[in-house]
């Protein structure tokens, strides 16, 4: 009865985070196709002003490497969510189910911890950033008659801590798996359904 309780608990928070990183990864993933849109439409442009008239824009590189740091902020916990990264599972997957998964939850406690580590690292890396301008993306504030200002660079730097966080939330759900898990070895926890939607 405990037992059943206590992995209802635990079924009540997967489901809640479920739903919280399918929201924030839908979104995430949404603007990581628009920053890889404009990222290719600025390089395209630099491209045509190098080569053909021959007068290379200054911006174009860095605001390049701006959406593609917030791109792979963005897209980096889906990947992590389904499984996308790189993994040596040949290990894992020569021992009991039941060894297994007391392993990887551990893999995955020791990544929590250091996903802990580099968000605080990335919120310190904010603070040097306002500081810090960008050399050459300035804010268009002429539209308004105000004189143009340099992007600080923090709006770059707050890629980490953001896609940070998202890795951390997906991280809480796969250590919830692995306990639900280990617990009840024979229930059957549904997978993500925008994975499923993309493997059709």
């Amino acid at each position: 009865m405990v037992k059943e309780i206590k992995i209802t608990i635990l079924l009540f928070l997967l489901n809640i985070l479920k739903y919280l990183n399918t929201f924030f990864l839908r979104i995430g993933r949404q603007l990581a196709w628009i920053a890889i849109l404009l990222m290719v439409m600025v390089i395209l442009l630099q491209v045509f002003f190098r080569y053909v008239l021959n007068n290379a824009l200054p911006w174009p590189d860095e605001v390049a490497r701006f959406l593609m740091l917030w791109m792979t902020a963005l897209i980096a916990p889906s990947a992590y969510r389904w499984g996308g990264f790189v993994s040596i599972d040949m290990i894992i997957g020569s021992f009991t189910k039941l060894i297994g998964n007391l392993m990887s939850l551990l893999l995955l406690m020791l990544s929590f911890f250091i996903l802990i580590i580099g968000f605080k690292l990335g919120l310190d890396h904010i603070k040097v950033g306002w500081i810090f301008n960008s050399s050459s993306i300035k804010i268009p504030l002429f539209i308004i008659g105000e004189q143009s200002k340099p992007l600080k660079l923090a709006w770059m730097y707050m890629s980490l801590p953001i896609g940070i966080f998202l890795l951390i939330l997906v991280n809480l759900e796969l250590i919830l798996i692995r306990v639900i898990s280990i617990c009840d070895p024979l229930l059957n926890i549904k997978p993500d359904p925008d994975k499923e939607s993309l493997e059709v």
